[in-house]
């Protein structure tokens, strides 16, 4: 993807709305009805958008929203793409640096995800604190120096303050929080017992097919990032997991990240 590329999304969707974001939200399996709490100002299906894949999984409705939440103006991805769906982490991580241009300062992102944790259990909302990306990294190939430095620091990907003020606003409303590493893998495929057992050897705490790619794009940009996973299943306990649960237990869980997310994007 190139710049001008980037610059021409830009120009098409400021076509389409005057709308100048502060805060971009990726909502992941299930999570897409965040977007209820939105008062919505514009919304343009991604196949209108030109650079912009087409989401290809139930659960994830393929639109962008523009609109107030909690007194400030965001942009909403109403469902992601994913590496497995055939797409490059390229193309996976375009809508990211499309919304840099659009003007956002904070990103927030969301995904549904397995518990590798025993200590978690299926509905919780974990913090993303860190990552372990085992996709293709989004910033392979010549690097954009409009968009950020060729070798970007990946320490503090899950921006501290950012954390800080979600355990303040949890204990505040009461809403419990988990805390961990997320590991990004390929998919399609849930992972094996074994898989599992490697994930949490290696240090990890939940694990899905998404997020990473769009966090490093993010940081590659000096954009702060907020994460949450939504624990769908446990991946140790032997439940076996389908995407109509994970969709199911995903939507239980959104009603808490929508007041968790909008809280925090209130103080930002």
């Amino acid at each position: 993807m190139t710049l001008e590329q980037i610059q021409n999304t830009v120009s098409y969707i400021r076509s389409r709305t005057d709308f100048e974001p502060e805060v971009g939200i990726i909502l992941g399996s299930g999570l897409g009805g965040l977007v209820d709490s939105i008062d919505t100002r514009a919304a343009i299906d991604y196949k209108e958008i030109p650079g912009f894949p087409v989401s290809t999984v139930e659960g994830h409705k393929g639109r962008l929203i523009f609109g107030m939440l909690g007194g400030r103006k965001v942009v909403a991805m109403q469902g992601r793409f994913h590496y497995y769906e055939g797409y490059t982490t390229q193309q996976v991580v375009f809508p990211v640096r499309v919304m840099k241009f659009l003007g956002i300062r904070y990103l927030f992102v969301s995904n549904a995800s397995g518990g590798v944790n025993p200590n978690f259990h299926t509905g919780d909302l974990m913090v993303i604190t860190d990552h372990i990306n085992l996709l293709p990294n989004p910033l392979i190939g010549p690097n954009i120096p409009e968009l950020g430095p060729r070798f970007p620091a990946m320490n503090d990907a899950y921006d501290p303050a950012l954390i800080a003020k979600a355990d303040e606003i949890a204990a505040q409303e009461g809403i419990a929080l988990q805390h961990g590493c997320y590991v990004g893998g390929t998919g399609p495929t849930y992972e094996t017992t074994k898989e599992y057992g490697y994930f949490k050897a290696i240090g990890g705490d939940a694990v899905g097919m998404s997020t990473t790619p769009e966090v490093i794009a993010a940081r590659h940009m000096d954009i702060p990032v907020f994460g949450v996973s939504v624990i769908t299943n446990v991946g140790l306990s032997g439940e076996k997991s389908t995407h109509e649960e994970v969709q199911i237990e995903g939507a239980k869980a959104a009603q808490r990240m929508t007041r968790l997310f909008t809280k925090m994007i209130t103080n930002l």
